[in-house]
């Protein structure tokens, strides 16, 4: 999900089905569960997410505020929802680590969720695999991503971003897509390469294999990751492999460092976010009156490491390709 700007892509690769060859169960690829959330208590756990309190619009022209209310993050049923509602609703503009001094009060139409272990959790390398059902609607953009802790190589995006799922839209109308019912893809995304607005990403969608909707029911999306090597597969089937001969940054402290910037820990979020550019500018285009109220639904989070090889994961990325 892009952090600050939504740009055009520098490549686009084709949409795929999710396709061989399988991952390997965590326990058979040698993955060492160091992490998780199954949502099975009453309340979000402060030990392990801190919900976001801002309006900006996450640099993409959304237009929610990320609130701490119920009515927007709730966990029950062994579920996290992340909930968007049309209201009007008044915040500070940013969350504290980007917010100027004062930070200034903004308002939007919708309110919503999000969710981060920003300043609690971050993984170099590792398995990252979650269970969830995604809205549908024009105007519907959830997200599951990640942020560098530290960075390392300056600013975004020259430290990086991993989107490991997005999926906007779906339903609306989808001239590019296979099937009857309309947008039906997902996709990941890897931001990096110099500073606004020469930045850059790569970006992979992905259908089911039988073109339904994602929304229709629950799924499992995976993040492996090693050092130089990305693999991103949904319910068990990779669709997009990434090596560092798709990605760059121009960070000076980088030089010499073929692997960088996707080489130090970053932390995870899920959000919901309503409208922005890559929902509003696609598809049916802006935000339909009938969309909210909304609901992402995230049955559980987890977190691996490669039990033998935690400096680089590439132990556990051979077993994968070897099962």
């Amino acid at each position: 999900m892009t952090s600050l700007f939504h740009l055009p892509l520098a490549v686009l690769a084709a949409t795929t089905p999710a396709q061989a060859p399988l991952a390997a169960s965590p326990a058979q690829g040698g993955w060492d569960l160091v992490w998780s959330d199954e949502f099975d208590g009453t309340a979000l756990d402060p030990a392990k997410w801190k919900p976001e309190l801002s309006c900006w619009g996450g640099g993409n022209a959304e237009q929610q505020c990320y609130t701490y209310r119920a009515e927007n993050i709730r966990v029950e049923d062994g579920k996290l929802h992340l909930l968007a509602k049309k209201e009007r609703f008044t915040g500070p503009d940013r969350p504290p680590e980007i917010a100027s001094t004062p930070n200034p009060q903004t308002t939007q139409p919708y309110t919503s969720g999000k969710v981060r272990t920003r300043g609690l959790a971050a993984w170099r390398y590792g398995r990252v695999e979650f269970r969830a059902k995604v809205p549908r609607g024009q105007g519907t953009w959830p997200a599951v991503w990640m942020m560098p802790a530290d960075d390392a190589y300056g600013g975004w995006p020259l430290s990086g971003e991993i989107d490991i799922l997005e999926a906007a839209n779906l339903g609306a109308t989808c001239k590019d897509c296979t099937g009857d019912v309309g947008e039906n893809r997902t996709s990941s995304a890897l931001h990096f390469g110099d500073s606004p607005p020469r930045n850059t990403h790569i970006m992979q969608r992905v259908a089911l294999p039988d073109d339904a909707l994602p929304s229709d029911d629950f799924h499992v999306w995976t993040l492996e990751w090693a050092q130089g090597l990305m693999r991103f597969y949904l319910d068990g089937r990779m669709y997009w492999e990434v090596t560092p001969d798709k990605w760059f940054t121009t960070s000076e402290k980088a030089r010499g460092n073929a692997v960088a910037p996707f080489d130090q820990p970053f932390y995870l979020m899920a959000n919901l976010a309503i409208g922005g550019r890559m929902a509003e500018d696609n598809n049916d285009k802006g935000v339909a009156t009938n969309v909210v109220p909304a609901g992402f639904e995230i049955d559980w989070v987890r977190v691996y490491q490669c039990k033998d090889d935690r400096a680089t994961g590439l132990a556990c990325m051979k077993r994968t390709e070897e099962n």
